[in-house]
């Protein structure tokens, strides 16, 4: 893993000429670049696209690129607005990357327990809205800071955390919501 300054000194070099280092960059970032394309879009062929949409077009802005902030959460930020207009643009329905649990035999009572659970926080992370749903999963999924969430997702600091509090608040509405209906179910 290489330090902010490492990472610097190397968009430095991208800068004076030495393209080729942008593919460190790519692969320190494309799996988490991916996930963030996912979790908007809902289709993998199409996050796979978005996120490389993403690099490209950090590539093609690195010049401008403010060393105020990490790369990283500069690139998330890149990749959030391609896939949110990605998603405007093809109308999809969203799936989320948490509904993929496989079912597997000889499990014990609490792993079905846990999958359970996992399902009804999935359901439940599915009824927000993009943002919400987004600065759910990277402040709390994630553990990012407030601040970092709050520059990934374009927002100030006190409306994240008003965010943030609102869509806890409809999260509890909604899981009381699914476990009232499976409690009918049973």
């Amino acid at each position: 893993m290489i330090t902010t300054q490492e990472e610097y000194a190397l968009i430095d070099r991208i800068l004076a000429g030495e393209e080729a280092l942008y593919a460190t960059l790519v692969n320190r970032y494309k799996s988490y670049a991916f996930t963030i394309a996912l979790k908007i879009v809902g289709n993998r062929s199409e996050a796979e696209e978005v996120a490389q949409d993403g690099f490209i077009k950090a590539f093609n802005y690195l010049k401008k690129f403010n060393r105020e902030a990490k790369f990283s959460t500069w690139l998330y930020r890149i990749v959030f607005n391609t896939a949110i207009s990605s998603k405007r643009k093809n109308r999809q329905s969203l799936e989320s990357i948490e509904n993929n649990i496989v079912e597997s035999s000889g499990r014990s009572d609490h792993d079905l327990e846990k999958d359970d659970k996992r399902v009804f926080i999935s359901q439940a992370i599915e009824k927000l809205s993009d943002t919400d749903r987004l600065a759910v999963q990277l402040y709390y999924i994630k553990e990012y800071s407030l601040e970092e969430t709050a520059e990934i997702l374009g927002q100030n600091i006190n409306t994240l955390k008003v965010r943030v509090h609102r869509a806890r608040q409809r999260l509890a509405d909604e899981l009381k919501k699914i476990l009232k209906e499976e409690a009918l179910t049973l």
